[in-house]
């Protein structure tokens, strides 16, 4: 399959490709920055359709391909390069989660943005942490999947495409299910990922003061130099971590009959395991 074409500032179809967006305010643009979708789902089977689900299909598929080169030598001419960081994952994952949006399609935007969360837990083990692009991502995976079991944004209230019904468009309770073990393992795992080493865009290692035993800290704050030095970031990553999905699982919890506390304690155990409690 050919690679999908690299084009600025994102996805630009040809000539009368996505549909254009409906008119949209301030306010119907969510705190995730998502785009507004286009007023009514795309028509099963049509040409428009086809284009979006051939156009995420290839994308996927150039993501995997550039994950795989991470890990091989780049040969010369090569026009699929390996990914240098997670933040270049994020990247390319965060223009397909806004192509699907646009669409308002949710028989293309429930499979494919389950598969790319899914995606996102593979490639995220195999790079230097990486908080705000992963955060920002997760933030809009949560807007995406709150929102779609709710059937209307859950930011502005506004009835999806493809919702006018019911919930009948929406998840079923396969996807449900599925959706809530990505939710449980992407908690645990990035508490793990997050507390497992040097943040790939936040570099403090300029510290050159005559601290060399690290007993007290610039505003006095002493602490033991025997036992493991302490992060004042740790505390916000912790909080970053619980928030992970945190409208997903209300709406599941809803949906599906549960609360889904045993994800939240999960988390709790996994931030205790790792020191970030």
């Amino acid at each position: 399959m050919a690679d999908s074409p690299r084009q600025p500032g994102g996805f630009i179809p040809p000539q009368g490709g996505l549909p254009s967006p409906a008119p949209s305010s301030a306010s119907s643009r969510a705190a995730s920055n998502l785009p507004h979708p286009r007023n009514s789902a795309l028509r099963p089977g049509s040409n428009k359709e086809d284009m979006v689900r051939r156009f995420v299909d290839e994308k996927l598929l150039y993501v995997s391909r550039r994950y795989v080169k991470k890990f091989g030598n780049p040969n010369p001419g090569d026009t699929v390069v390996g990914f240098k960081s997670f933040g270049e994952v994020c990247r390319e994952l965060d223009e397909i989660v806004n192509v699907l949006w646009k669409s308002g399609t949710p028989s293309l935007q429930i499979p494919f943005l389950l598969k790319l969360a899914s995606d996102f837990t593979q490639y995220v083990r195999s790079f230097p942490p990486s908080s705000k692009a992963s955060f920002d991502l997760l933030h809009k995976l949560d807007h995406c999947f709150a929102s779609l079991l709710s059937g209307q944004d859950i930011e502005t209230s506004e009835t999806l495409p493809g919702f006018e019904n019911g919930l009948r468009a929406g998840m079923t309770t396969t996807d449900m299910v599925r959706c809530r073990s990505l939710v449980e393992q992407t908690r645990v795992l990035m508490v793990e990922v997050m507390s497992s080493g040097e943040q790939e865009e936040e570099d403090d290692d300029e510290d050159d003061d005559d601290d060399e035993d690290g007993d007290e800290t610039e505003g006095g704050e002493s602490y033991d130099a025997g036992g493991p030095s302490w992060d004042i970031d740790e505390d916000e990553l912790h909080l970053d971590a619980a928030r992970i999905y945190e409208n997903t699982i209300v709406h599941l919890g809803k949906r599906l009959g549960d609360s889904l506390g045993n994800s939240a304690d999960s988390g709790d155990a996994a931030m205790s395991n790792t020191g970030m409690t």
